[in-house]
């Protein structure tokens, strides 16, 4: 695909610091646009709620930015121990990282912040799932651009092929676009929250919802998935991904009937 979005010229007296052009890169494009909606969404709904200043929005998304990058890069050395141990600088790289690490760190950072500032936890967590939608799915169509994430080799109808020597997909080879599955599900994920949003039964319900739709989407599109460098837990059959997956699910759906069935008793 398009790995780089366009490149503007510089000053000559630039181009010893930077070269001779900045390049504006794909996948940090889309992951912009998708964090200042992100940012924006929140910022709303949290000052119509709870009257949070904007200046707490940049500190909690400062700490999930920080909680991301740490968790993604985690989870990535659990990948492959061995070969990060013996190459500890690739885990430097801004390139590499997995999302549910990203997401399971983030989780706990979110309720320490929730609770140092005295905001309800379950309240905020269905408005941090819809933010997690919306930036999660222009990161997926920055993967797609990029090449990253990508899918098996396939001949069908909607297959992608890629042939810029900058993506990091496999080039001139017929691939499921999985990066496009990715963000079509997270895209009716977010739809399917905001339609439950006018009518949840108990607070809370909007995030777990999302993690449970997630959890069962991504095992299925972990089918299709090509960078089997990522590793299974049985081999062939269980990737990481979908293993994490399936406890995520499992823990989430105990924590869902656990809050829903407190609700009824309460009223």
């Amino acid at each position: 695909m398009h790995p780089e979005l366009f490149k503007i010229p510089l000053p000559s007296f630039l181009e010893g610091l930077f070269g001779e052009y900045f390049t504006i890169y794909s996948y940090g494009f889309f992951i912009v646009i998708g964090a200042v909606l992100g940012v924006t969404y929140v910022a709303y709904e949290s000052k119509r709620l709870f009257n949070l200043s904007f200046d707490k929005i940049n500190s909690l998304f400062l700490i999930l930015l920080v909680a991301a990058i740490v968790g993604g890069k985690v989870f990535l050395f659990f990948e492959k121990p061995l070969y990060y141990l013996d190459h500890p600088s690739a885990l430097l790289t801004g390139k590499g990282f997995v999302f549910y690490g990203s997401l399971l760190f983030t989780i706990p950072a979110m309720l320490v912040f929730f609770k140092k500032n005295n905001l309800p936890a379950l309240r905020m967590l269905d408005i941090m799932a819809i933010t997690t939608c919306i930036v999660h799915f222009f990161g997926r169509i920055g993967c797609f651009m990029a090449g990253c994430c990508h899918g098996i080799e396939w001949h069908g109808p909607l297959a992608v092929t890629y042939s810029n020597p900058a993506c990091l997909a496999p080039l001139h080879t017929p691939m499921h676009p999985t990066q496009l599955y990715s963000a079509a599900m997270i895209f009716v994920i977010l739809l399917i929250l905001l339609i439950i949003k006018k009518y949840k039964n108990f607070n809370g319900q909007l995030f777990l919802l999302y993690l449970m739709l997630y959890a069962c989407g991504r095992s299925v599109i972990e089918i299709f998935r090509g960078d089997i460098s990522r590793g299974y837990v049985i081999e062939n059959y269980i990737s990481h991904s979908q293993f994490i997956s399936i406890l995520v699910f499992l823990v989430t759906l105990y924590f869902y009937f656990n809050i829903k069935s407190k609700k009824k008793m309460e009223s």
